[in-house]
């Protein structure tokens, strides 16, 4: 569903959205493009808003600071700028969801994410229905769909069952299998960042990765935000590089949402 109306207004949920801080985490080195990898779509086939990650091998993800949330744990609806390493804005998201997602369901809670570029365009939906998250159910564990142009699937991320190791299947449109994302045992991150490998389909190929940067001791426990980095190879198909930010989000949800509950 887009967020436009018929004449061409962007949705009120974006136009009321009001951009935080362009800081960024300090980067590590890029990881190197492999000629293994789809090379990125010529430009007049990239689907639109998309042109921005054509060139690009790594993405910044700021959440934004809710002021409610901090004050009286109360879990609001997430919002993030989507970066380029010199921290320049490139997208900004917002989660849609009722109130009692939110704060019933928490880190398994159903979404949409709309991710609109700087004109207020939506050009990524990100979808998430309200599934499982426990190695005793693993018939019914978490998948996310990405869609860009809103409407036109661009892949899918999928959860894969493991007893000890958070794993995920990047798939295409077509729902074919194209990268592994395999995350640590321990994933509170309390003294340091948090690394979700990327890796070919043999799981043993690294390509890139998904990391949570650490932000302090009473960010982490007192509010809920977050940053995150994602590294890909430049090449990489910008349809999957857009599934790779659906990802961030679904691993931001399932493993950094806690903090306040655990208080």
């Amino acid at each position: 569903m887009a967020s436009q109306d018929p004449q061409g207004h962007p949705n009120k949920i974006i136009q009321d959205y009001l951009p935080g801080s362009s800081d960024h985490p300090d980067q590590n080195k890029s990881i190197v493009p492999t000629s293994a990898w789809k090379q990125a779509s010529p430009p007049h086939d990239l689907p639109p808003g998309l042109e921005y990650l054509n060139q690009l091998d790594q993405i910044i993800i700021h959440q934004q600071v809710e002021l409610l949330e901090a004050l009286l744990g109360t879990e609001t609806s997430s919002k993030y700028e989507i970066k380029n390493h010199l921290g320049q804005r490139l997208y900004f998201a917002v989660e849609e969801n009722g109130c009692f997602d939110r704060n019933f369901c928490s880190p398994l809670r159903s979404f949409t994410i709309r991710i609109a570029d700087n004109a207020g365009r939506e050009v990524i939906t990100v979808n998430r229905p309200l599934r499982c998250n426990s190695c005793l159910f693993p018939c019914f564990l978490q998948e996310l769909e990405v869609q860009s142009p809103p409407g036109t699937i661009a892949g899918y991320v999928v959860q894969n069952w493991d007893p000890l190791l958070p794993k995920f299947t990047i798939k295409n449109e077509s729902k074919e299998d194209v990268l592994k994302i395999i995350g640590p045992y321990a994933t509170c991150g309390c003294l340091g960042d948090v690394d979700f490998e990327v890796k070919a389909l043999n799981e043993l190929s690294p390509i890139g990765k998904i990391s949570k940067y650490w932000s302090g001791f009473v960010n982490d426990v007192f509010t809920n935000t977050a940053n995150f980095g994602i590294q890909m190879p430049v090449d990489l198909d910008v349809k999957i590089k857009a599934v790779m930010i659906g990802a961030c989000f679904l691993i931001d949800l399932m493993f950094f949402e806690h903090s306040l509950d655990e208080l």
